[in-house]
């Protein structure tokens, strides 16, 4: 992280203090971590210690760096609240009382709303050619919309190598789980399912959508028909392209590590 990036992530109270020490000259560089623990606290004392040295070494005297510091905690008041960046989403068979979006409704809408990036995330997939026909649709109407799912892969009897057990996956997607006709999506899986030994098995569980590295949603529920529309299920939509962006960068570490395998 670059120094901006540090300082975000203290509160307004910790910029403060920093900022009345720097003023009072009870701050000064060198800075130490020893010394901003009394005002940031220990976990956070080294980066910012860092953070501040390197903006002085920039040039930028204790004054200015101490107004900075002011009209950051300033910009950082003024954010949205988490309530204007993040909706629940929950399904359930009644209707709650507080205020929610339903899970089939906000995956929906994600598929249909995306312009240059789509990733899904997800342990289990049925009757997939229906959940998935909007996101089909987007892609024959954007050629250029690049989707990614990540998807779990299990060994079942009869498989009996890393090649058979792709090739069985990669058929039965194309032939149940996706849209006849439309173009195919880039679909991974973790390959450290298809171990072929005894110990401790591996699953893909995580389940998430991300839209255009702006908006993510986690969610309990897989992709079949019961999660989107039956069963209890419960997560949070997030209109952060930070975050949005930290997930994304997740999946593509998983790739270039070689964790998961392309398919498809």
């Amino acid at each position: 992280m670059n120094a901006g990036e540090v300082l975000a992530q203290l509160g307004k109270g910790d910029l403060a203090s920093i900022s009345a020490a720097l003023k009072s000259r009870r701050l000064t560089s060198p800075f130490s971590a020893p010394a901003l623990a009394r005002l940031t606290g220990a976990s956070m004392a080294p980066a910012v210690a860092v953070a501040l040295q390197h903006i002085v070494d920039l040039g930028l005297k204790p004054e200015s760096l101490a107004l900075s510091i002011d009209l950051l905690a300033q910009a950082l008041e003024r954010r949205p609240s988490i309530e204007d960046a993040a909706q629940l989403v929950m399904t359930a068979p009644t209707e709650p009382a507080a205020y929610h979006r339903d899970t089939r409704v906000v995956v929906t809408d994600l598929f249909r709303r995306t312009e240059y990036t789509m990733l899904v995330a997800g342990y289990a997939v049925h009757q997939g050619k229906k959940i998935f026909e909007e996101l089909a649709s987007r892609m024959r109407l954007k050629p250029s919309l690049q989707v990614r799912l990540f998807l779990n892969l299990n060994l079942r009897p009869g498989d009996v190598s890393h090649s058979a057990s792709v090739a069985r996956f990669s058929r039965e997607f194309k032939t149940h789980h996706w849209p006849t006709e439309h173009r195919l999506p880039e679909v991974f899986f973790d390959r450290r399912a298809l171990t072929f030994t005894s110990g401790p098995s591996v699953a893909f569980h995580a389940k998430c959508v991300i839209r255009d590295e702006v908006e993510l949603f986690v969610s309990s529920a897989n992709f079949t028909e019961a999660a989107q529309n039956r069963n209890i299920e419960m997560g949070i939509l997030l209109q952060s392209h930070t975050l949005a962006k930290q997930a994304t960068t997740f999946f593509s570490e998983l790739i270039n590590n070689g964790v998961c395998e392309r398919c498809i």
